[in-house]
């Protein structure tokens, strides 16, 4: 059986290079990536009922999320332009003081999409801080991580 050419972001010659993944199988593929935003329980209030000057921060931390993903490859070097065909992200407050970020992203293709649903997560995240500066710079954007992971050779991957 002949070996398979191996994966890396270098070529030939020892340069950066985006990964040939024309070999591979297209699969289904799936990833969530979780994090949150901790801030001061007032502003936490304060988004919850709708009182911050910039508007509803959930609704644009979401959109915001969403474009992300969707502009992933033009973020990150050597990453893959994708066709992805799903992609939530949802933000829930989280009493007394965060809100919890979801994102997942989905598509049949030969390359994964961790890159997409953290990219997504970390740029909400970003949102929220922007739209709450203003009264609260202590904000803390925490524990963005990878909890799933499915499809691909290397198969499932789940977060304890």
């Amino acid at each position: 059986m002949a070996e398979a050419p191996s994966l890396t972001h270098f070529d030939a010659e020892g340069r950066a290079a985006t990964v040939d993944v024309g070999g591979k199988a297209e699969t289904q593929r799936q990833a969530i990536a979780r994090g949150r935003v901790v801030m001061e329980p007032a502003t936490l209030a304060r988004i919850v009922e709708g009182q911050m000057a910039k508007g509803d921060v959930l609704a644009v931390a979401r959109l915001a999320g969403i474009m992300a993903a969707k502009r992933t490859a033009d973020l990150i070097p050597l990453c893959h332009p994708l066709m992805l065909t799903k992609v939530a992200v949802n933000l829930t407050p989280t009493l007394p003081d965060a809100v919890e970020i979801e994102a997942t992203v989905a598509l049949t293709g030969r390359t994964g999409v961790e890159m997409e649903a953290l990219t997504a997560v970390t740029v909400a995240a970003l949102t929220v801080y922007d739209m709450c500066k203003a009264i609260d710079r202590g904000m803390r954007i925490e524990a963005v991580r990878l909890s799933h992971k499915s499809g691909g050779k290397s198969g499932i991957y789940e977060a304890e």
